[in-house]
Order: C-alpha cells, then sequence, then structure tokens
C-alpha cells in the first residue's frame, strides 16, 4: 500500500481530492490531501508574500511532520510549481511525482509563462483591477467559454467550484522554479486530461522548453480524456490510475 499526498490546484482546497481519496483509501492506501495557504478553509492566511515557497513548506510540513516516506506525491494544475520544488527538496521521501493535466516547469520559469503573451497580458491586468494586485479572482468557471478544461462537470459541480473556490495568491504564479543541478532521478508520471499524449510527446521533441522538460528517462505516461478536473469529472477513474501508478513503485 502507498502513501499519497494530494495537491490541489488553483482556487482550491484540500476538499476537491475527496471523491478520489476515498477510494484509495478504501483500497487501504495512507491518503493526505492538503489545503495550501491562502486559499478554501486558510483564506485568512493569504497575503501578497504567500508564493511557491509558501505552499512548498505547506507539502513540506505534511511530508516531514507525518514522518511519511515512499510518498506518491500527486499535483493538479498550478500546483505543479510547489510540488515539484518540495520533491526537489525531499527526495529520499519521494517514490514518485503524479503530475495530473501539468507538469514542471524548468527552472527560471514561473506558472504564469505557460500562457502566451495575450493570456500572460490578460491576467496581470485582472489581477491588478479584480484582485489588488496579488491575488486571481476565482473564475467563472462557465462551460460556454471554456469546454474543454470544464468538460465532464455537472452544473451542480460547476456551482460548488464558484461557490468554494478563493482567490489565489498571485505569487504561486509568478515566482519562478530554482531547481537543482542536476536534477533528483525522481520518476515521474504525467496523466494527460486535455492534452493527448501524442500531442506532448511531439511538442517535447520539437524542443518546446515546458513540454521537454516532460520527456526523456524516468517519465511514465497515462492518458484520461476528460475536461480539467478529473478530480471531478472522473473521480474514480483517477484514483484507479493512481493506485495502478503505486504499484510501480
Amino acid at each position: 500500500m502507498a502513501t499519497f499526498v494530494l495537491v490541489p490546484g488553483y482556487w482550491l482546497g484540500a476538499w476537491a481530492w475527496d471523491e478520489v481519496a476515498a477510494p484509495l483509501r478504501a483500497a487501504g492506501h495512507d491518503v493526505h490531501a492538503v489545503t495550501p495557504a491562502g486559499v478554501a478553509e486558510r483564506a485568512g492566511e493569504a497575503s501578497p508574500d504567500v508564493d511557491v515557497d509558501t505552499h512548498a513548506a505547506d507539502i513540506l510540513k505534511v511530508v516531514e511532520d507525518g514522518g511519511l516516506t515512499g510518498v506518491v506525491l500527486v499535483a493538479h494544475s498550478g500546483a505543479n510549481m510547489a510540488a515539484t520544488a518540495a520533491a526537489d527538496r525531499v527526495p529520499d521521501r519521494i517514490a514518485r511525482v503524479v503530475y495530473v493535466d501539468t507538469g514542471p516547469m524548468p527552472t527560471g520559469l514561473a506558472g504564469i509563462d505557460f500562457h502566451d503573451p495575450e493570456a500572460r497580458a490578460a491576467l496581470e491586468k485582472q489581477v491588478a483591477e479584480e484582485g489588488e494586485g496579488w491575488r486571481i479572482p476565482v473564475p467563472p468557471f462557465d462551460p460556454d467559454a471554456d469546454p474543454v478544461n470544464l468538460a465532464g462537470l455537472s452544473g451542480e459541480r460547476l456551482a460548488e467550484m464558484r461557490e468554494r473556490g478563493t482567490p489565489q495568491p498571485f505569487g504561486t504564479a509568478t515566482q519562478p522554479a530554482a531547481r537543482p543541478d542536476p536534477l533528483p532521478d525522481t520518476p515521474r508520471t504525467l496523466i494527460a486530461t486535455t492534452i493527448p499524449l501524442a500531442a506532448v510527446r511531439r511538442m517535447g521533441e520539437d524542443g518546446h522548453p515546458i513540454f521537454s522538460a516532460m520527456t526523456g528517462p524516468g517519465w511514465t505516461y497515462r492518458e484520461l480524456p476528460t475536461g480539467h478536473w478529473p478530480m471531478f469529472s472522473k473521480p474514480r477513474e483517477l484514483a484507479a490510475l493512481l493506485d495502478e501508478l503505486a504499484a510501480l513503485d
């Protein structure tokens, strides 16, 4: 049986993993879902100082204070930055890092760098005008405007995401990665949901600076065709994949 540490992406807390954690626990795994500082029930801790290092420290606190070893560290979406930083700092405690529709950023790049210049400028404008310069507002989660990412989500689930979502500290998107050299040889897995694996591999082979970091030795891949939020759209299928990956370690 494995020890899982589950880290949610932007705007969400540990609650986002409930329907994934339940079948994993039923299978006998030890599961710890993390709520990073500044969101969900920890929204009162939000400030302009909350950044990737803050959230990495939250993950490390769960791992180190709990005496956890052989950890399968699972990061969804924007949690990639903090999870990668945490795994880099305690590689002896991490059996595998699983990236759910996301991946590690190379040294010098921040989460916001995944966006093209136009989308980045729009996000910076929104943060300046609606987020007091340091918070990313909760999106409208409108399936008509964002059908690919929100595929598979019911109206009730979308309403829950709007109601329970909390603004995301912008520092978690703007602090660049500072990865060690050489990189730890921790096994890594990509679970692709919105981008087909063939496209991920093609972009990596073509030298895309982000996708090229998601290829090579130590990587395995799984595909779960759905939207960007598989813990909501296909939670049991995601849990089954995580259960399968735990058996590799």
